[in-house]
Parts: structure tokens; C-alpha cells; sequence
């Protein structure tokens, strides 16, 4: 009996240790968002960012006559693009994107990693009622910016890049992947 008892007990640590979340990943706000690339290929601002450092798009999502449509602004030059979701197989997914129905991917430049964040500021979710505090792109679209509490982000790591009194949270980051042929950020 013994003999099995050591190795089930290492099996346990090893499986509790596996299970342990990412203290990273933010999960006060429900975010679930799935993009096929092969069906939107470029110049698909979405499909554009993959592989290409500094480059991100804001994405939000709204139903128009039936047809779900995500709408994604560029960070570098705030181009606008409306991508309709039309094929059976996007439809079938719901969407949630944080905390007002918005969340930003991208590249970053620091690592080339694909990252995802809530386009929502962090500190103002945490210190007023309500979730509509929209952040923008500033300095050519390295940085977001939000007017209620003037604090900017480094959009390439989600940290604070402007010295702000106060509560000092980074952007709300989800997980995401990219497995060749979809996109999906969720936490």
C-alpha cells in the first residue's frame, strides 16, 4: 500500500499545481470571443495584427437586420472596418467582450505575443460605479488613453505609462490564441 501511496500523492500535487489559475487573467467582467481568419483573410484588419508587431485593433460587436458585426478600429491610424460575421459556423458562438463590449488584440512589440485587454480603463472600473470609461489610441496608437482619469497604458504590456495619483491597476487582460486558423480570447 505504501508503495502506490508516494505516487498518487505526487500525482495529486502535480494535477492541484496544473489547475491553479492565472492571477493575470482578469475575471470580473465575462469575456468569450472566437474569430475565424480563414473566412476574413487580409486585408482583414483582425487577420492584419497576427504576426505583426505593434499592430492592434479594438473590437466591439453589435447586431444589424440579424447579422452580427464586429466593429475593429486600428491602433496606428484609427481606420474603422465593419467585418459581418455571416457563415454558420460564426453564428453559432456568443460573444462577450469585458466589461462594456469592447476588448483590444494585438500584437505586442516588446515579445511578439499575441495579448488581449479590456478596452475599458482598469483604475476607473475600480473606482466609480458603472463600466463605460472607453480608453483610445494616442501616440500613434502605442498607448490608450482614458478621459475621465487621464491615465494612459503602454499597449504593449498594458502598464501604466503615464505617472497618475491614485489607484495604479493595469489593463484587464484575457487569455488568447491563435491556433493558424482562429482567433479566441476568453477568461
Amino acid at each position: 500500500m505504501r508503495r502506490y501511496l508516494l505516487p498518487f500523492c505526487l500525482l495529486t500535487l502535480l494535477l492541484l499545481s496544473a489547475c491553479q489559475a492565472d492571477d493575470s487573467i482578469s475575471r470580473e467582467y465575462r469575456c468569450n470571443f472566437i474569430f475565424y481568419t480563414s473566412l476574413h483573410p487580409q486585408p482583414c484588419q483582425l487577420t492584419g495584427i497576427l504576426g505583426n508587431s505593434g499592430h492592434f485593433v479594438k473590437i466591439q460587436t453589435n447586431i444589424q437586420q440579424g447579422i452580427r458585426h464586429l466593429k475593429t478600429t486600428r491602433n496606428y491610424d484609427n481606420a474603422p472596418e465593419d467585418v459581418p460575421l455571416t457563415t454558420a459556423k460564426e453564428s453559432q458562438f456568443n460573444y462577450y467582450l469585458g466589461a462594456n463590449d469592447c476588448i483590444i488584440i494585438g500584437t505586442s512589440s516588446y515579445d511578439n505575443q499575441l495579448v488581449a485587454y479590456d478596452g475599458q480603463c482598469p483604475n476607473c472600473l475600480a473606482d466609480y460605479n458603472g463600466i463605460s470609461y472607453p480608453l483610445t489610441w494616442q501616440k500613434n496608437g502605442m498607448q490608450l488613453h482614458c478621459a475621465k482619469c487621464d491615465r494612459s497604458y503602454d499597449i504593449n504590456n498594458g502598464t501604466i505609462a503615464s505617472d497618475t495619483p491614485g489607484s495604479n491597476k493595469q489593463l484587464l487582460r484575457y487569455k488568447v490564441i491563435f491556433d493558424g486558423d482562429l482567433i479566441h480570447a476568453w477568461n
